[in-house]
């Protein structure tokens, strides 16, 4: 059985895509958000058996991606505009360091030092101090903004590409 669509059926198509344009815009750029906020997360650390650094491994920054980021689409056909605006957000104050990168330095800190039992101990008051820092010079970024950015693109191209096909049919 063939099935043909004649012009003016084809026209009442694409007349009720475009009435239903806004809400499917809107679904696309939540669900891109959405996707854009776990692939955020998965690339921050701490990651399964990561055992690098001190208080390193609690998962805050990690979890700030869900509590700063708005997924919510705002503006668009709802405000009289055209596009749509969300947020992916790290309020975290060390969020930059970890996602772009950060030089490290060695330094002097007066009043620092280790007792006897080797446990390091902090009093101003003592003419003491201890050079600290890494043997690290730069540590590498994660990335993790790039990584959800691409991960929005292919989640937009793929739901728009899924809704121009769904219409076609």
């Amino acid at each position: 059985m063939s099935y043909t669509v004649s012009l003016q059926q084809r026209i009442q198509q694409l007349k009720k895509a475009q009435a239903n344009l806004p809400d499917i815009l809107y679904q696309t750029a939540k669900g891109a958000t959405m996707r854009a906020i776990e692939a955020a997360a998965a690339a921050t650390p701490p990651r399964e058996n990561d055992l690098r650094g001190v208080n390193t491994r609690a998962g805050g920054l990690k979890q700030h991606w869900a509590t700063a980021s708005k997924p919510e689409p705002m503006g668009g056909a709802l405000s009289g505009g055209s596009s749509y605006t969300t947020i992916l957000a790290n309020d975290l104050e060390y969020a930059s360091y970890v996602d772009q990168g950060h030089r490290m330095d060695r330094h002097f800190v007066p009043g620092l030092y280790v007792d006897e039992n080797g446990v390091l101990n902090y009093d101003p008051a003592r003419k003491v101090g201890l050079v600290v820092g890494t043997k690290t010079r730069y540590v590498k970024g994660e990335f993790m903004t790039d990584k959800a950015k691409e991960a929005y693109q292919k989640t937009v191209l793929a739901e728009l590409d899924k809704e121009i096909r769904r219409l076609l049919e």
